[in-house]
Parts: C-alpha cells; sequence; structure tokens
C-alpha cells in the first residue's frame, strides 16, 4: 500500500472551525470530503442532507 500525503492538516481544520467561531457561529460538525475540502456546519444543521447536496455538487454522488 502506497503512503499518500494526506490532503488536509490538522491545521486546516482548526484554522476553519476557528474562523466559523469568529465569525460568531456556533459550530455543530466539519465534514472533510476526499479532495482535503473542509466544509463546517452550524450548530442544529441538518448535516445528511447538506453532505448530500455537497456531494451532488461535486459530482460525488
Amino acid at each position: 500500500m502506497v503512503n499518500t500525503p494526506a490532503s488536509f492538516k490538522q491545521v486546516d481544520v482548526t484554522r476553519a472551525i476557528k474562523g466559523a467561531v469568529a465569525a460568531n457561529m456556533e459550530v455543530g460538525a466539519a465534514y472533510i470530503d476526499r479532495q482535503g475540502n473542509i466544509i463546517v456546519f452550524a450548530k442544529g444543521e441538518a448535516v445528511t442532507s447538506a453532505k448530500s447536496n455537497i456531494d451532488k455538487m461535486l459530482g460525488i454522488g
């Protein structure tokens, strides 16, 4: 099995969440896709339906 570099790092996720908190968002979840895109969801937001929509936009699902 080949070791491939990660498409994101922990610091990337930390920055995304800290940015959302700085914008007065109550963070409920974060989703990272295979390309390394980080999507931060507000608390109470429907993550499963939003995930499906994002997958459709990206052509994954």
